[in-house]
């Protein structure tokens, strides 16, 4: 088994459902908080965890307080997942610093310290969908994602392709009209471009983050809908 294996299966055995890696190279043009983030740092180790599909179809109209406990869980446990594995890469003598899950630094653009969801596509987790969110084979967008930045010599994997396709769905399901129904064969060149980000953003934190027992910024919809998270497998003996 390849080190790059052998790291991957380590994460794994940490919690991460999908865990890929990423040339940090053409993520240099991402906006990161600071701007040199990247700097010491060649590769980046995308991590997801599946939130339940369950959870989701709690979801009618608004996030529900199960949502909500389930994504604030999922992000805590992604940050001890992240900080383990940190840990391991140090201890190999590597350097290995992990980004916060969900720790937003800028709430006037909503921006974080990088783009998780850009690194994951990069490390072929997923593509970016109709609804600016990465979009998995495995589990859709239900999942959280977490960063690690790390120097170990890690193997690249590349991104796959979009499967969005015509499907419009989350177009279809928005509450506030916000998505734009473009499609893209690898990124938009900016948020804009796939959906009315100001609009999206008075929704969730206007509205939604104010529902009881909600207290965060969510929403939900556009994720339940999506066809390749409500794709299950049988889990019935044959």
């Amino acid at each position: 088994m390849s080190y790059t294996d052998q790291t991957k299966q380590a994460i794994a055995q940490l919690g991460a459902d999908l865990v890929g890696v990423a040339d940090t190279g053409p993520l240099q043009a991402l906006k990161t908080d600071p701007v040199d983030l990247l700097q010491h740092y060649p590769r980046a180790i995308a991590i997801a965890l599946r939130v339940p599909t369950d959870v989701f179809e709690t979801i009618d109209d608004q996030p529900t307080p199960i949502y909500a406990t389930a994504y604030q869980a999922s992000n805590r446990i992604l940050d001890e997942i992240a900080l383990k594995a940190a840990n391991l890469l140090q201890k190999q003598g590597y350097r290995a610093l992990p980004v916060p899950a969900a720790q937003i630094l800028d709430r006037q653009n909503w921006y974080g310290a990088i783009s998780h969801k850009a690194v994951a596509r990069m490390a072929g987790l997923g593509w970016q969908g109709k609804n600016l969110l990465l979009i998995t084979p495995e589990f859709g967008s239900r999942v959280r994602l977490v960063t690690l930045l790390t120097d170990a010599p890690l193997e690249v994997d590349g991104p796959i392709e979009n499967r969005c396709g015509k499907c419009r769905l989350c177009v279809d399901a928005c509450p506030v009209d916000a998505i734009h129904n473009v499609n893209t064969d690898s990124h938009y060149a900016n948020r804009e471009e796939a959906l009315d980000l100001q609009r999206c953003a008075e929704k969730v934190t206007v509205e939604f983050a104010n529902l009881p027992n909600i207290g965060a910024p969510m929403c939900g919809i556009c994720i339940k809908v999506c066809p390749f998270g409500r794709r299950l497998k049988s889990t019935q003996a044959a």
